[in-house]
């Protein structure tokens, strides 16, 4: 397992992270003995960076990562999240402090490595409803008592040393200008082979991937931050097994979305079969190996229902580049909706 600096930090993450969201279930839904049997195996193969949050599973995987890593006596490179919601609206920095707080208390630390906002910059006003949180507007990042200022009081009082925000599509222009501010030096955004918007700048020839993800891998590399590609998968469809309509794993969420739509990705993700043939790779390596070809990339976080899916995805950290023509027939691909392979 190699590593990989953040940008103009002195903090350098496994190339392969260790999701603990609860779309693949284990550090939510898996038994005490699963976790620990799964931690283990990561940190054996190299793995020494964990992403983390507060909203996943409510604070269960913060309280199982935690409990797994004072059993197994490690302290790996440890992140995790804040979720601004419509009643922390008015006191966003103190939130920000109650939050990480808590979250060190549920793991036991006493600092986080990386401390990201789980809201992405919206241009445009977000009306918070509820448990809501996907975005938070750009007024909120940079107002006195906003998030940005949160994020600097708990970096002044040592309780993390690096800080981050998410990416959720069509805001581009809203992660530049955050990132300009030079607070922030790791980014989390989807970067797929049914959507490789992140890494690329959106033309005629990528017109129908949605959303547009503005070539943010770009922006940060440039800006002297890392990034971290969260679900590098796809939420499981980029499997072997989803493309041939193979029950999941029983830990992992149910597939999001109407019938009609899975069908259709499930058709697109028959053609990436098809254009990566001779590869020598399951679907799921080359997700993952097709993410660490970009420059920008830092770390890809696997999202793990069990040690096996594990030691799949970290075995792509070694594989070759793809060549020149598994690329254009990709780009076929994304250049005709994936309606052609050559």
């Amino acid at each position: 397992m190699q590593s990989r600096r953040i940008g103009r930090t002195d903090l350098a993450l496994s190339e392969i992270g260790f999701g603990c969201g609860g779309n693949a279930g284990l550090m939510v839904r898996g038994s005490e003995m699963e976790q620990e049997r799964a931690v283990g195996r990561a940190l054996d193969l190299g793995i020494t960076y964990f992403d983390n949050s507060p909203d996943y599973g409510d604070g269960r995987a913060e309280e199982a990562l935690g409990r797994v890593l004072k059993t197994l006596k490690a302290r790996p490179l440890v992140n995790s999240k804040v979720e601004i919601r419509a009643e922390n609206l008015s006191d966003i920095p103190g939130h920000v402090e109650r939050s990480v707080d808590a979250t060190l208390q549920r793991m036991g630390l006493d600092h986080l490595d990386v401390l990201q906002i789980h809201n992405g910059p919206s241009a445009r006003p977000v009306k918070l409803e509820g448990r809501g949180y996907t975005r938070l507007g750009i007024q909120d990042y940079f107002r006195a008592e906003g998030a940005i200022e949160g994020i600097e009081r708990v970096v002044r009082a040592g309780k993390a040393r690096f800080a981050g925000f998410i990416c959720r599509g069509g805001d581009g222009d809203e992660v530049r200008r955050v990132l300009a501010t030079g607070a922030f030096h790791l980014i989390n955004v989807p970067y797929t082979l049914l959507n490789p918007t992140a890494g690329y700048a959106m033309g005629a020839d990528l017109a129908g991937l949605t959303p547009d993800y503005g070539n943010v891998l770009e922006a940060a590399h440039a800006a002297g931050a890392g990034s971290a590609i969260y679900s590098p998968v796809a939420g499981g469809f980029l499997t072997d097994d989803f493309a041939d309509d193979s029950p999941r794993h029983p830990l992992a969420r149910p597939a999001r979305g109407e019938a009609a739509s899975i069908e259709a990705t499930r058709g697109k993700v028959r053609a990436l079969k098809l254009a990566l043939a001779g590869t020598g790779l399951t679907l799921a390596q080359a997700a993952i190996r097709f993410c660490l070809m970009h420059q920008g990339v830092t770390t890809v976080l696997g999202g793990f229902s069990s040690v096996e899916q594990m030691e799949e995805i970290v075995a792509a950290a070694g594989a070759p580049a793809f060549d020149a023509e598994v690329m254009t027939r990709l780009e076929t691909l994304w250049g005709t909706d994936f309606r052609r392979v050559e």
